[in-house]
């Protein structure tokens, strides 16, 4: 199939079936859950402005790896330009199960150490121990030759294995007091369903990010947000981390209390400014390092 006899329709269907893969792909090239979500998030818009400019591939989803695999290194080299320090928060595992002992440890690498791997290692060792491409399909997305994919994943391998033998040394993140302030007012006014107490807290210009959903702009959009949530009874907030960031995080009361998103806020003063809700990216709920605060519900 070709992206020429693609409609819009399908590949926007096959974006959404996609965006689990893309994503982890692109969280362990940024060693973040969050970073990988932006990652796809650009690759979705660039595919989408292809597909309208009349691209045409033979294969669309080797292409779909290949625009997020740009979009990562632009990420990095971004980021390397712009940021003062690498984060240090610890991220968690997904274990994919597999036949290869290689692919059983790239699946078990934390995101953190796959930072460690070159970016040419990286890629190597995701897209075929990870995604299960081949080699020549992983050529074909990072534009290098099959010699050089060679040496990549095997000097990548060979790293994750030390890696995976030096001890961990994880350090629990702290919460700022205000944030924390910030956080519980917005957690107790949530859980008590005193939604309008909750848009008290919003600006008016207020950017809202239901991830892998919608996106809504200003107070007035953002109040069907709330209805929303006003209808479901499956929820409960808690205070936590992800990533090392503050959040909050979306319990589900009916499945034993298991974390099933979490919600990321911006301030201006006590004001939210941004918030974004992974509630229905629940891949990226099962990549991030999750950790309730101390004394917190579990």
């Amino acid at each position: 199939m070709s992206i020429a006899t693609l409609d819009r329709a399908a590949l926007e269907a096959m974006l959404v079936g996609m965006r689990p893969k893309l994503h982890r792909y692109a969280a362990r090239m940024a060693g973040s859950t969050l970073e990988g979500e932006d990652i796809v998030q650009e690759t979705v818009v660039k595919a989408l402005a292809a597909h309208d400019g009349g691209a045409a591939v033979e294969r669309p989803e080797q292409w779909l790896f290949r625009i997020a695999h740009n979009a990562a290194q632009d990420h990095l080299r971004r980021r390397q330009r712009e940021r003062s320090r690498m984060t240090e928060a610890d991220m968690t595992t997904v274990v994919d199960l597999s036949a290869s002992a290689e692919a059983r440890l790239a699946a078990a690498t934390s995101l953190r150490s796959f930072m460690q791997l070159t970016p040419a290692q990286r890629s190597a060792v995701i897209l075929v121990d990870v995604l299960g491409l081949s080699l020549y399909e992983t050529c074909e997305v990072t534009g290098a030759t099959l010699a050089a994919t060679k040496a990549a994943l095997h000097r990548g391998r060979a790293e994750l294995k030390a890696l995976a033998s030096a001890p961990d040394e994880a350090v629990m993140p702290k919460l700022d007091p205000e944030e924390e302030r910030r956080l519980r007012r917005y957690i107790d006014l949530f859980n008590a369903r005193d939604f309008d107490g909750v848009r008290a807290l919003i600006a008016e210009d207020i950017q809202l990010d239901v991830v892998n959903r919608t996106r809504l702009t200003g107070k007035k959009e953002a109040s069907t947000y709330f209805g929303n949530y006003d209808r479901l009874s499956d929820w409960a907030l808690s205070l936590g981390f992800v990533d090392g960031r503050p959040a909050i995080l979306i319990r589900n009361p009916q499945a034993g209390d298991a974390v099933r998103g979490f919600v990321l806020i911006d301030w201006r003063g006590d004001e939210a400014v941004r918030i974004r809700d992974f509630r229905y990216a629940p891949y990226c709920a099962a990549e991030a390092d999750i950790r309730l605060v101390s004394g917190e519900r579990a």
